[in-house]
């Protein structure tokens, strides 16, 4: 049998047999990709108000790009009037009249979602920063991965849309970029190849399981099949990620940093519900990336596994204080439940605290009124870290897809801030790399509990989180005084940084290089903390840098920063006790380390926050 003729046996390749399944079986394929194309439209506008702020932080005329957001806004109304018309007519009409009449209007929204991408590129090309252009291209990369899920049951909506949007994007990097386009469009071109491929593979996995449930035909083989082309695919995903790391981590990490310190600057009130609204929309993005990329860093096998004797008291602790200040924001309630003889067990520290930060931030995500509970309860031979919320819940025919990546549950649709379906998929990566049991029990619109279940051991607490309590970590908006220096080469992120450390009071100086920041200590200036980037475009290895500077200062304290997913220095850098925070960081937790090393009364010092 030729391989052709076994893939139309087996239902694989390009004769699967899509215009063999019923009208119904389309209308419903429709269903979903028009869906898509409902929330893109919500998500655009979202997205847009980031990048109309930092444009506005550039000094120039946001005019345009706010025209391009209210063309999105507008174009929302009319796609949701469109879509409940849409559900009208389907619960009323027949499949065969649905198709003719909603097909061209879907395909022309899609054609329209798609294309208005290319406006900012045309609009901000020579007057914005590389870093904003490479921003822009990294969310819409974002945004199409999302699309080639959820728009592929339809091949040629997703199409209509994919080849408007990131062809439109593609055909404009030499004007985006004109000294970098030669290595921006080459990662473009891949891009192209990589979607297209999975949206292909997305499509046939959605009209397999049509085809199953209409005639009851078995996919064994083709399921083998699949799983090894999405294997590919996610191996050619992971490539482009990892490769593209630190550049995708350098502008977000940035752009948290100045609008922390805009809004702790702002005296005008009018601006204050604008600001916290971009504050949330920096946070998101923040979280969006940094699931993405450690999801994709636990999927390339880049993680290195060190189980060892965890405190989960001092953990759970640190994770809530990170999201403490969040969760006063949405106006919940956030309690902590701790053993009071103290918790032992055997973890990943690391891999650990990943996972109660995004179970916590998956809470604080769905749940509206009420609160949530952190609690490590003894559970037989071991210690069970729990999660419980007051949220929506979970359906019941959800749960066995709750853990898997890009799964967002039905009731995510309308929550404007529901996520991309990562955060879970991370949680159940770490677990299955420690070894740990994790599940959830949920009550649909009564909220929900995760679990971590750990072996327990007797072992004291590990050295380096000695010291560090939640007792010691700032709870209020910080002021401190001292003096601070960092190393970083990009002088948009030295920028935000000099900006929001004189926003807390500390005195800042800043370096491109390590021979520009031994000068600055050869003319006087004695920091009392250092922050040094890994990769310095000096060709300097920042780690060797950091300890030359902190041996200079023996009363200061150090960390490393930085965007590399995997690098040998930093594990060094982390196996001898030094911080090492990664981009993008959070300005709470940049918070709880200054709080720590500013005001522990056993002066400075290194710790490690588990990361």
């Amino acid at each position: 049998m030729s391989e052709r003729d076994e893939n139309r046996a087996t239902g694989v390749g390009k004769d699967l047999g899509y215009a063999d399944i019923s009208p119904a079986g389309r209308v419903g394929l429709f269903d979903v990709a028009f869906a898509r194309i409902n929330y893109g439209f919500g998500a655009m506008v979202v997205v847009s108000l980031p990048f109309i702020a930092w444009y506005i932080h550039l000094g120039q005329n946001p005019l345009g790009l706010v025209l391009w957001a209210a063309w999105y806004f507008v174009g929302l109304l009319v796609v949701r009037w469109q879509y409940r018309r849409y559900h009208r007519e389907r619960a009323e009409g027949e499949p065969e009249a649905i198709l003719r009449r909603w097909s061209p209007r879907i395909h022309g929204m899609a054609l329209v979602y798609g294309s208005s991408m290319a406006v900012p590129p045309l609009l901000t090309a020579h007057h914005a920063t590389f870093e904003f252009q490479l921003l822009y291209l990294v969310t819409i990369a974002a945004i199409v991965a999302g699309n080639s899920v959820h728009s592929s049951p339809v091949l040629s909506v997703f199409r209509s849309f994919f080849l408007t949007g990131w062809g439109s994007v593609t055909l404009l990097v030499p004007y985006s970029f004109p000294d970098h386009w030669y290595y921006v469009m080459p990662l473009t071109l891949i891009y192209i190849r990589t979607m297209l491929k999975h949206s292909a593979i997305s499509h046939r996995f959605f009209v397999q399981n049509i085809v199953l449930k209409e005639e009851g035909a078995r996919l064994t083989e083709n399921f083998r099949r699949a799983k090894e082309e999405a294997e590919k695919a996610l191996y050619d995903k992971n490539l482009f990620l990892t490769t593209a790391s630190h550049d995708l981590r350098q502008p977000v990490h940035a752009m948290g940093f100045l609008v922390e310190s805009i809004s702790r600057s702002n005296r005008d009130p009018a601006l204050d519900a604008a600001l916290t609204d971009l504050r949330e929309s920096v946070h998101s993005a923040t979280q969006m990336f940094n699931a993405l990329l450690d999801l994709s860093r636990i999927e390339s096998g880049r993680v290195q596994i060190k189980t060892e004797a965890v405190d989960l008291a001092e953990v759970v602790a640190n994770v809530a204080t990170i999201f403490r200040e969040e969760a006063r924001n949405r106006g919940l309630a956030l309690r902590v439940h701790l053993p009071a003889d103290g918790a032992m067990a055997v973890a990943d520290g690391t891999l650990l605290r990943q996972s109660l930060s995004n179970l916590l931030h998956n809470a604080l995500r769905y749940t509206r009124q009420g609160g949530i509970l952190l609690a490590v309860r003894r559970r037989g031979g071991g210690w069970r870290c729990e999660v419980w919320d007051t949220g929506i819940g979970i359906a019941t025919r959800d749960g066995a897809d709750i853990f898997s990546p890009f799964f967002r549950n039905e009731h995510a649709w309308d929550i404007d801030s529901a996520g991309h379906g990562l955060g879970l998929a991370v949680v159940a990566r770490c677990c299955a790399m420690m070894g740990a049991k994790h599940g959830f029990r949920s009550r649909e619109g009564k909220g929900s509990c995760f679990w971590i279940r750990l072996d327990a051991t007797k072992e004291g607490r590990h050295p380096a989180l000695a010291g560090l309590t939640a007792s010691t970590l700032p709870q209020a908006v910080p002021h401190w005084s001292g003096a601070c220096l960092v190393v970083d080469d990009d002088p948009l992120v030295r920028s935000a940084w000099q900006t929001l450390m004189q926003t807390w009071g500390l005195q800042v100086a800043c370096a491109e290089s390590g021979g520009q920041a031994l000068r600055l200590l050869e003319s006087g200036f004695k920091p009392d903390v250092v922050f040094c980037d890994q990769r310095l475009r000096s060709g300097e290895s920042g780690f060797e840098l950091l300890c030359e500077l902190l041996e200079r200062l023996p009363d200061a304290s150090g960390a490393m920063i930085s965007g590399e997913l995997d690098s040998p220095e930093l594990a060094e850098a982390e196996e001898q006790g030094y911080l090492v925070l990664r981009k993008p960081v959070e300005p709470t937790e940049l918070q709880a380390v200054l709080g720590h090393w500013l005001l522990s009364p056993e002066g400075p010092g290194l710790f490690h926050l588990p990361s």
